[in-house]
């Protein structure tokens, strides 16, 4: 599949992607204030951290989304419970145990996600927590594998959509993506993000059947940001995104959201 990238330019006051050295408060500020799209901290997690985590996730093993044929996770998202009961049921009674599954695949190194979590919580003033919904702790630090050649299809990201009517949701200002990459593709696998915020209604519109929109019916994406082994990636994930294809490896990430619901509240993470 050839998809065309628009190439972000160089640093500069608008330029959509940041690049810092460390996690700040100020960064996640212009997240926050859409002065920024992407803020790409690199070497998050160190190269030999990721070499024994890659080991660690390929012998625990991948599962298909429920959802999402050719994409491969261990732990569940809660995009695939689709608002059934039994589904739901069944993503918060394996919730604990899906994150201590993934702190063992990346034993001896801490669990990435755990590590994000505490540095959010020491930057934050107000702290980070683990989402609740119904009462209940959810699930964060989704890994995913992609295979060569395999698009993660456009889409954006909605609480709403999947857990709608609920006052978790409906508070929700802002809704990030938290990506860590722990193996990934020497050429491609880029994120590529649209301008676009297209409403609800009109995304699963255009999607039909399919889980999101295939990248053929777009044009070329607006900027792109190109993850390296170690990397975190914090994006506006309401804005149509998607995964290009990498070629060689399968690329491994843990990924999250980060929701934002005003400056003197707690920042909340989930999957």
């Amino acid at each position: 599949m050839n998809v065309a990238i628009q190439k972000t330019a160089p640093a500069s006051a608008t330029d959509p992607v940041r690049v810092s050295s460390r996690l700040t408060a100020e960064d996640v500020g212009a997240l926050i204030r859409n002065e920024i799209q992407v803020l790409r901290i690199p070497d998050f997690i160190s190269r030999d951290a990721c070499k024994q985590i890659t080991k660690g996730l390929k012998s625990t093993g991948y599962n298909d989304y429920l959802n999402a044929p050719k994409v491969g996770r261990i732990g569940m998202s809660y995009f695939e419970t689709g608002m059934k009961q039994e589904i739901i049921d069944h993503y918060f009674e394996t919730a604990m145990d899906n994150i201590n599954l993934l702190r063992a695949a990346c034993a001896p190194y801490p669990c990435p996600m755990d590590t994000f979590r505490c540095a959010m919580d020491e930057t934050w003033a107000q702290g980070c927590t683990l989402q609740t919904l119904f009462g209940k702790k959810m699930f964060v630090g989704l890994s995913r594998c992609m295979k060569p050649g395999i698009p993660l299809k456009a889409h954006h990201d909605m609480f709403g959509r999947h857990a709608p009517n609920t006052p978790e949701a409906e508070s929700l200002i802002s809704q990030f993506a938290i990506n860590i990459y722990i193996d990934v593709p020497e050429k491609g696998g880029e994120i590529g993000m649209w301008n676009d915020e297209i409403s609800d209604a009109e995304f699963l519109e255009r999607r039909g059947g399919d889980y999101a929109i295939p990248l053929e019916q777009l044009g070329p994406c607006d900027y792109s940001a190109k993850p390296e082994n170690g990397d975190l990636i914090l994006f506006n994930a309401r804005k149509l995104h998607a995964v290009l294809p990498g070629e060689g490896v399968d690329r491994l990430t843990i990924s999250g959201f980060l929701g934002y619901r005003g400056e003197k509240e707690p920042l909340t993470v989930w999957s």
